[in-house]
């Protein structure tokens, strides 16, 4: 499957409706982006299970800013909905492959519990 392009329109129903998203937030003047890029194509290539979402930064700077990003290139993994890896910097070809791996390999039941213990939780409990 090819990367597709994610915008303000598309990104949450793709989140929503996508069972494992991954996304990559880049720019075109980023040199470590343009060097993941390949490594990011290839992997969507070899996981036609998963979808691959990109999100040019230049043109959807209204989404990265509700995203957070506030380093390129940044790669987003959500699954069933939820965000379950967040991390700015390029990954080598293997550390990819592990990280698609480890995701795809979650138990969601626990996800799911251990973000209901988060939100149950007040905002400070020290005290």
């Amino acid at each position: 499957m090819a990367t597709i392009e994610l915008t303000t329109e598309n990104f949450e129903s793709h989140v929503k409706d996508d069972d494992i998203l991954f996304v990559d937030f880049w720019a075109s003047w980023c040199g470590p982006c343009q060097q993941f890029a390949p490594t990011y194509e290839a992997a969507s290539e070899s996981h036609p299970d998963v979808t691959f979402g990109s999100v040019n930064t230049e043109e959807q700077q209204e989404l990265a800013s509700a995203a957070g990003i506030s380093s390129i290139p940044t790669l987003m993994a959500f699954r069933e909905g939820i965000l379950v890896f967040a991390q700015p910097g390029a990954l080598p070809p293997a550390g990819l492959d592990q990280l698609i791996g480890a995701v795809k390999g979650l138990d969601m039941n626990d996800v799911r519990a251990q973000v209901a213990a988060q939100a149950e939780q007040p905002g400070d409990a020290r005290g």
